[in-house]
């Protein structure tokens, strides 16, 4: 191995040399730049000669060193932690070196001797100075990422060894490499001999290798490179070789994607198996081709699985193929083997008990599956449960040639199952349920269903008469008498339509509605036998509605419907709609009216109150100054009001438009804090700003609204905290949702009034208008978002506002809902 002095030495001729070839170029530089005299240009002649005789002196140095020096001015590219990229280093060093280190590697000659010698020795085995086993790929990954310097020893084919030195050097990586079959050197000799007779100590190579050479099966071992080194008889015999040697000569893959194969072990450090087709001896085979990890590359065998995936073809052909068979059909069907257990049940066997699949799976013994179907009911009630299971069971000892009856099993469900059990040909029972409820049951529902059918019809409201195909009446209720005023007399002995028409025309004397009507009853054609509704006026003034539908067996179905009182109901209705309208539209106009009124007075009392605070009319005494104080406030919350007032009518009747913007959450809640700070601070309350959004405090938005809503919830929970208390403003915003919430520290609210304190005018403990959280909740609405509350008695109250980062722009202004959906379109684009 080298040492360190050596490896000193070494940097400081490469150092040197660099130097060399600066001066070399400065030289150049000042010779062309200097024109001076005769004796400046012989100084410098002088040094040029100089440099060359030290760059002489190098090269011959490197020259006599036994190995070689690979430079690299800039570390090399790594990917995924590995050196994919030798990005082609400098060499430095003897040709034989060179020529030597290529043999050992198993590289070709090519335009990048540097990078096919590394990549060649990059994966065998190598141990470092304090024994661990690693390879040349990984230190050096350590070396240009970390830094880290190596010193390895390689261990090659044939005994041969390797001794790898790297270091950083500044910017450069220098790697030290040399054979110690060509330096002769006796320590590197010592330890060659010590590792090779540590891998003989650990395992027999002669008795491995003849049994690798006589084993039946393909067994190969690959390079780094993929190139094959050496494969046994049998794998010459696969390949259609003469012998191992020759498959190696002419390098014939077992399989072409061998080669990626043992790529794919190295780098992953662990066996791969695949099954792959492959041709032997002009047959098909399949063929079970493991490779793993060995050192300097890939080692394999194959395994010839050809039967053993025929047959389980075969096997899943003829499973799929029963399987198939028994799942169509409509009988369940469920296969016990001779331990009595569950080995098959089919998709209806599943869908008549209603059992879970996962426990079917499980197989159940018959035993078990007796006492599932007991649990659930879905066995016939028996007096002896055990008796009866135990004959159940004992029915897998019967001889082969007795015959078990089929039986019928009337369920507590009301369902009745034929069940048919025979010997199955592998041994146990098939059972096979079949439902025969229906089909038993079919004949006594036939016979009842005329006098369901009557019965039903005598229940309707609507009046029903059934005309056969000749006209006749067929079937009729007691409505249709009623309505018609029909006596049983009049429809005995199935009248035809004529008559009955005949002593129908005094309420309804339309005879080409009646004729309309008779040939949809007794005209054949297509065209005429059509579902059709109508409405009739009776000379009576009542209302009727009918239906016309055709029958399966060319009959016809008519049904009359009185709707006098609907039409009367409906038509008492739509004034009244029309009523609650103009009421709606007056109520909203006195709003607005009321409101602008109330506005002028308003203002001119905020005027004046502000102006003589002011000092307008000389300084106030304290016993002035709070009754100036009540009315500016009592001023400011009339203001409010109006306002809300305002903005609740125009809610209404839809006409709030939000000016949607980018909206700043934490401005908007500094902003409300500051407007409330003197009210606060004049209740001993105080308002802290929790805001945990971050950079990410903009939302597209009304920002002017969400300051109403805030400014709203701010003045609730100032109002219902008492005095030392604090109001919490906390800001959020994650996972495309921002949150404002408002916790106060006051009594809280009942239970029972929790569903009502959104509504309007709905007032609290210390009163209000009622109008805050309503308005709260419907321009929050407005916006896409949601509002939850949180409140316990003496807990206080939590109030959280939901806003999409996006408001919806149903109710924002026309301009601005342009320009979203001009920006839609561009997305989309």
């Amino acid at each position: 191995m080298s040492t360190g002095a050596e490896s000193i030495q070494i940097a400081t001729l490469v150092v040197t040399a660099g130097a060399v070839m600066f001066a070399v170029a400065a030289s150049v530089w000042a010779m062309r730049v200097t024109t001076g005299a005769r004796a400046a240009q012989a100084i410098w002649k002088r040094r040029v000669t100089d440099l060359e005789d030290k760059l002489t002196r190098a090269d011959s140095t490197f020259g006599a060193y036994p190995g070689l020096v690979l430079v690299w001015d800039t570390p090399p590219d790594l990917a995924g932690g590995a050196v994919e990229d030798w990005a082609k280093p400098r060499i430095f060093g003897s040709p034989s070196a060179l020529a030597s280190l290529l043999k050992f590697a198993e590289a070709a000659d090519g335009p990048d001797p540097g990078s096919l010698l590394l990549e060649g020795v990059a994966d065998y085995e190598a141990r470092a100075a304090d024994g661990e086993e690693t390879t040349l790929r990984r230190r050096f990954a350590q070396l240009v990422t970390e830094g880290k310097p190596l010193s390895l020893t390689i261990l090659g084919p044939e005994g041969r060894f390797l001794e790898a030195d790297g270091r950083a050097a500044g910017l450069q990586i220098a790697l030290f490499l040399s054979d110690a079959t060509i330096r002769g050197m006796e320590i590197s000799g010592a330890r060659g001999r010590i590792e090779e007779r540590s891998r003989i100590v650990e395992a027999d190579p002669a008795a491995f290798l003849d049994t690798l050479e006589r084993a039946p099966f393909p067994a190969w071992r690959m390079n780094a490179s993929g190139r094959l080194e050496w494969a046994n008889a049998a794998y010459a015999s696969a390949v259609d070789a003469n012998d191992a040697a020759d498959a190696v000569s002419r390098q014939i893959a077992l399989d072409p994607g061998l080669k990626g194969q043992a790529g794919e072990a190295v780098k992953a450090g662990e066996a791969i198996a695949r099954t792959r087709p492959v041709v032997i001896g002009g047959k098909r085979r399949a063929l079970d081709l493991v490779t793993f990890p060995v050192s300097g590359g890939a080692a394999g065998f194959a395994l010839d699985v050809t039967e053993a995936e025929e047959s389980k073809a075969a096997l899943k052909r003829f499973r799929r193929a029963h399987d198939d068979t028994l799942n169509h059909m409509a009988e369940a069907v469920a296969v016990f083997d001779r331990g009595q257990r569950l080995v098959f049940h089919n998709t209806a066997f599943e869908h008549l008990y209603s059992l879970d699949q996962s426990w079917l799976n499980d197989r159940p013994s018959h035993g078990e599956l007796l006492d599932r179907l007991r649990e659930k009911r879905l066995l016939p009630e028996q007096a002896d449960y055990t008796a009866w299971k135990k004959g159940e069971l004992a029915r897998y000892d019967a001889a082969p040639g007795e015959e078990s009856p089929d039986e019928l099993w009337p369920l507590p469900d009301g369902r009745t199952l034929r069940v048919a059990r025979q010997r199955h040909p592998l041994g146990g029972l098939m059972l096979i349920f079949e439902d025969k409820t229906d089909e038993l049951a079919l004949r006594a529902r036939y016979n009842t269903l005329i006098n369901v059918q009557r019965a039903t019809l005598d229940k309707l409201h609507e009046a029903v008469a059934v005309f056969g195909s000749d006209g006749r009446l067929r079937l009729h209720n007691t409505a249709f008498e009623s309505l018609w005023k029909l006596s049983a007399a009049d429809l005995e002995g199935q009248p035809e339509f004529e008559k009955i028409v005949k002593r129908c025309e005094g309420l309804h004397p339309d005879a080409e509605a009646w004729a309309e009507m008779k040939a949809r009853v007794t005209d054949p054609s297509p065209q005429a036998r059509k579902h059709v509704t109508g409405e009739w006026v009776r000379s009576d003034d009542k209302v009727l509605t009918y239906l016309s539908r055709p029958l399966p067996d060319g009959a016809t179905l008519i049904a009359w419907d009185d709707v006098t009182d609907s039409r009367r109901i409906e038509e008492a209705l739509r004034d009244r709609a029309e009523a609650l309208e103009a009421s709606d539209r007056i109520k909203s106009e006195f709003v607005e009216h009321v409101s602008y009124q109330l506005r002028t007075p308003l203002t001119t009392i905020s005027g004046y109150t502000d102006m003589i605070m002011q000092g307008f009319a000389g300084e106030l005494s304290d016993r002035q100054q709070g009754p100036m104080t009540a009315i500016k406030e009592a001023s400011e919350e009339l203001a409010k009001l109006i306002d809300n007032v305002l903005d609740v009518a125009a809610i209404d009747a839809g006409q709030l438009e939000l000016e949607l913007g980018d909206a700043d959450l934490g401005a908007i809640a500094e902003d409300s804090a500051a407007f409330f700070a003197a009210k606060a601070e004049h209740s001993g309350v105080k308002i802290v700003l929790d805001d945990q959004t971050g950079d990410d405090r903009l939302i597209r938005a009304d920002a002017r609204r969400l300051k109403q809503v805030v400014l709203n919830l701010l003045s609730n929970a100032i109002r219902h905290t008492p005095k030392g208390g604090t109001v919490t403003i906390a800001l959020a915003h994650k996972d495309g949702t921002a949150s404002i919430a408002v916790k106060d520290e006051g009594e809280g609210i009942d239970p029972e009034r929790l569903a009502r304190v959104f509504e309007r005018f709905e007032r609290g403990v210390r009163g209000g208008a009622g109008l805050g959280l309503a308005l709260v909740k419907e321009i929050v609405e407005l916006h896409g978002g949601w509002v939850d509350l949180e409140s316990e008695p003496e807990r206080g109250t939590t109030v959280v506002v939901h806003l999409p980062e996006e408001a919806a722009e149903t109710h924002a202004a026309p301009e601005l809902d342009l320009k979203g959906r001009i920006k839609g379109e561009a997305k989309a684009v």
